[in-house]
């Protein structure tokens, strides 16, 4: 299976890492394909052993009451694993116990390990249970010793031996040495087996000891996401972070990376995980309404997004992340376009504005400049920023199919808010019916649906119409044409 593995079994008093203590040890170390070695020993812990501990192996107080402590025989064992791959049932069990142990002599122990219940879901995915009792029935392996250190290490080695003459001893070495690629930068301590997570779209969810997630994220193959982190770990410092933290690992598989987008935007910010970004609330974002009069002053009132109407978008322009950035990027118009900051409410008075005597100003504040030209300046230089007006009559839906995984996901927006993503004409139903009076307008769901509602649009979504009768999108006059016609 590899050139060089030790075949490990541990009996403990326990399953508390930092109350209870080995048992026994058994070890079997296999070089190209030879055992070469075979290892056992009692232990004694140091601390007595339930009843519960001793039905379930056999090892009783008295057995290991004359047996060496581990102190005496750590040194053996790393012998044994010195240049060989620790290969265990639940590997993560045996690993950490013998970390505590030697951790105790003051030695860090370094070793490369392979988990056999890991190899074993990925070589059955089909099937559920991957336990030693689980295998043995499905295989065929007896053993008169079952919960016995040795006795175990040899149920795992018969097991590895039918596996080579099933799936060949080159594909079975393929299969090990993937995982153990892998389980070089897993978290010790993650609890969630990485072959368990698809290689599809979806967003994943890390937690730590709590029930409050560590940090959301989305990808269109989860697994490989996932590993990325932990790679990363060991070069940037919040990835290593997130690895000490980590206990367990959620997902939630989408047809495609729309879904999987929106689901992520929804999450973070429902339940702000502490390693996540800035969280990209309505009530933080910013927009300037554009008067029509080009009379009134100020020409510019800044609007907060909790206050944000999509039926008024059509003069809104924006959105910011902040008020000092919004009055940061109108002022640059202003400089840019020679626009009248007293017009633009950005100064107070009356008379020439400080732009203007300064040439920077065309002297709309003095009656040098008509109120109507400057306001179709403010316009042509606003228009980059200027919020899309909901092109529909109504709701519609964005249709996203997986043809590997046979799953559909209908998103339904209505004035650039998300209402739902269904999977049947009842959830569809539903949704259009119980749709929400006032809709939050979010600004990540509106990049989203504007990238995807609008011409071209999107490779892999169908756009459904759920209006009576859609209008068109609204083709508002350009600045330029409204300039030839002053």
């Amino acid at each position: 299976m590899l050139p060089c593995y030790l075949l490990l079994d541990l009996e403990t008093t326990g399953g508390n890492l930092l109350q209870d203590r080995i048992t026994e040890i058994a070890a079997v170390r296999i070089e190209a394909g030879i055992e070469v070695v075979r290892w056992s020993t009692l232990v004694n812990p140091d601390t007595r052993i339930s009843g519960f501990i001793e039905q379930l192996t056999g090892i009783s107080n008295a057995m290991v009451a004359d047996a060496p402590r581990f102190d005496e025989v750590g040194s053996h064992l790393l012998k044994l694993l010195d240049g060989a791959v620790l290969v265990a049932h639940n590997a993560r069990f045996d690993h950490g116990f013998l970390q505590a142990e030697f951790a105790r002599m003051a030695v860090t122990l370094r070793v490369k390990t392979l988990c056999t219940v890991r190899l074993s879901r990925l070589l059955y995915p089909q099937v559920k249970g991957h336990g030693l009792d689980a295998i043995m029935q499905r295989h065929g392996i007896c053993s008169q010793h079952r919960h016995r250190a040795m006795g175990d290490v040899e149920v795992v080695q018969a097991w590895l031996a039918q596996l080579g003459q099933q799936f060949g001893r080159a594909h079975l070495q393929q299969q090990a040495q993937t995982l153990l690629q892998g389980s070089a930068v897993l978290p010790p301590q993650l609890d969630t087996p990485i072959t368990d997570i698809p290689e599809s779209a979806g967003v994943y969810i890390f937690y730590g000891e709590g029930t409050l997630p560590l940090y959301v994220g989305k990808s269109v193959k989860l697994r490989s996401r996932v590993m990325a982190h932990f790679q990363a770990a060991s070069r940037e410092p919040r990835e290593m972070r997130i690895a000490q933290e980590i206990r367990r690992i959620e997902w939630i598989e989408t047809a495609g990376e729309l879904g999987a987008l929106l689901l992520e935007a929804r999450l973070v910010k429902q339940r702000q995980p502490i390693h996540n970004r800035q969280l990209r609330r309505a009530s933080s974002l910013h927009a300037w309404r554009l008067d029509a009069n080009p009379l009134s002053r100020p020409l510019l009132t800044l609007v907060q997004g909790s206050a944000f109407d999509p039926a008024q978008f059509g003069s809104l322009y924006g959105p910011y992340r902040s008020k000092n950035q919004a009055l940061s990027h109108l002022r640059e118009l202003a400089d840019a376009h020679g626009l009248c900051l007293q017009a633009l409410g950005l100064e107070s008075g009356r008379g020439r504005c400080f732009a203007h005597q300064i040439g920077h100003c065309k002297g709309v504040c003095c009656g040098q400049e008509a109120p109507q030209r400057h306001h179709l300046r403010l316009q042509m230089a606003l228009v980059a920023n200027k919020l899309q007006v909901w092109p529909f009559a109504g709701p519609v839906g964005l249709r996203e199919h997986n043809l590997l995984s046979g799953r559909t996901d209908i998103h339904i927006f209505d004035q650039w808010c998300h209402l739902a993503t269904v999977h049947s004409d009842e959830e569809l139903a539903d949704a259009l019916q119980s749709r929400p009076v006032a809709l939050a307008f979010d600004l990540d769901t509106y990049k989203l649906a504007i990238k995807h509602l609008l011409p071209p649009g999107k490779p892999g979504t169908e756009l459904l119409d759920f209006s009576r009768q859609a209008r068109p999108p609204q083709r508002l006059a350009t600045p330029v044409q409204l300039a030839r016609n002053l």
